[in-house]
């Protein structure tokens, strides 16, 4: 007789309950022609101010994942970005203390314009393997290794 465990680890993978809402944003990894990845620094008077993050946001009621990235690209950055453009890489699915995060990661290699930052208090371009040197929310930590490996 086949059995099948209901743990993976040690943790438990029945589904449970999220503490408050689950959040659907979206983020990108733009890569420049080095390989060098774009993080955002939060700016003062937001949640987790202070710390770096991929570029991204919201998805809004209505949207889908890619063009809530392609308005929050504009928007962020002052960029254009065509959905051919993104390549799904990964996601994180983190629960943080009020609400549980769902943040698909998009690879990006081609947009049109300057990068400007207009929300974030500063960007910088980072090689892969230095991402780590660059506190980061809980749920952009699982993004770095397989963005890292993607980019080998």
């Amino acid at each position: 007789m086949l059995q099948y465990s209901m743990t993976c680890c040690g943790t438990d993978v029945m589904a449970r309950r999220a503490k408050g809402p689950v959040v659907f944003v979206v983020a990108a990894a733009l890569v420049d022609a080095a390989g060098r990845v774009l993080i955002a620094q939060r700016p003062a008077g937001k949640r987790r101010a202070g710390l770096w993050e991929f570029p991204g946001g919201k998805v809004e009621g209505g949207e889908t994942p890619e063009g809530a990235l392609v308005r929050e690209l504009a928007e962020e950055l002052g960029i254009t970005v065509f959905t051919g453009c993104l390549l799904p890489l990964t996601f994180a699915s983190h629960a943080y203390d009020d609400f549980h995060l769902l943040m698909p990661l998009y690879l990006v290699r081609q947009w049109q314009g300057e990068i400007a930052p207009r929300e974030h208090a500063e960007i910088a371009w980072v090689k892969p393997v230095d991402l780590k040197n660059y506190p980061m929310p809980e749920a952009d930590l699982p993004l770095i290794a397989p963005l890292f490996e993607a980019l080998k």
